[in-house]
């Protein structure tokens, strides 16, 4: 359904609703492949808005590490913060106990200083 949307011209880009955008969401559901989509027409990795307030975030905190490691390729910041739920995607992967999320953030400089969102930094989310 995506693809027949995208073949008629849709603003890949658009914002509003509970996500913010379609990156947002197809993150938030794991769906890689909706994902690889979004990007391949130019969807905006780092927009802000909605719940999770940016891609990454969403990904991390459903603990879908593909999702997370596509959007880190296509150079997703991975210290964003905004105000969405949590304070960052670090945050979001350490609340949700998703360890394998949690090292490839790392890996890629996550700082594990970071404050904002509910829980404040990602020690108190894991914890």
């Amino acid at each position: 359904v995506v693809k027949l949307l995208l073949e008629k011209n849709t603003d890949v880009n658009a914002q509003g609703g509970m996500f913010g955008n379609a990156l947002q969401a197809a993150s938030f559901g794991g769906n890689e492949q909706v994902v690889r989509l979004l990007l391949e027409r130019n969807a905006y990795v780092n927009t802000q808005g909605g719940v999770y307030n940016n891609a990454l975030q969403a990904a991390s905190s459903g603990g879908h590490k593909q999702v997370v490691k596509l959007l880190l390729d296509k150079n997703a910041d991975v210290n964003a913060q905004g105000g969405g739920y949590y304070g960052n995607a670090l945050q979001a992967a350490s609340e949700g106990g998703h360890e394998q999320v949690v090292k490839l953030l790392l890996e890629k400089n996550a700082d594990v200083n970071a404050q904002g969102g509910k829980y404040g930094n990602a020690l108190q989310a894991a914890s």
